[in-house]
């Protein structure tokens, strides 16, 4: 069962926060949480911030089921667009240049693999090598 989280309204571009998106998509939700703690980029601390609310969203779904048991996957995430506040800045000769602060909303979703998958997939990744 998949559990949802969203962070809108980021006062952050949506390219910068894609870096960090990127950087967690697809993996198991400690090795996430492990890379997030020390990434340096500033969206990594909010994109921390927002697994833990899914994985809270995920633990109210399934009372029954242990956290450490799950094996929880980042299943999706993705960086869209928000709204983009349009200003001034003063320019040479009486002109103005225009800025263009950017923010972005984030989704993210976790959903737990179930054993014979986490085995396949472990499988293909040793045939692989």
């Amino acid at each position: 069962m998949e559990a949802i989280a969203k962070l809108k309204n980021v006062p952050t571009s949506p390219r910068k926060m894609r870096l960090v998106a990127n950087l967690v998509r697809g993996k198991s939700v400690n090795k996430a949480l492990g890379l997030l703690k020390f990434e340096a980029n500033s969206g990594a601390e909010r994109i921390e911030k927002l697994l833990l609310s899914a994985l809270s969203n995920w633990q109210q779904k399934n009372e029954n089921i242990r956290l450490e048991d799950a094996n929880l996957v980042i299943k999706e995430i993705f960086v869209d667009e928000g709204k983009m506040l349009k200003r001034l800045r003063p320019a040479p000769q009486g002109r103005g240049h225009r800025i263009r602060k950017r923010s972005n909303h984030v989704t993210l979703i976790v959903d737990s693999i179930s054993e014979e998958n986490l085995i396949s997939v472990s499988d293909n990744l040793n045939n692989a090598k």
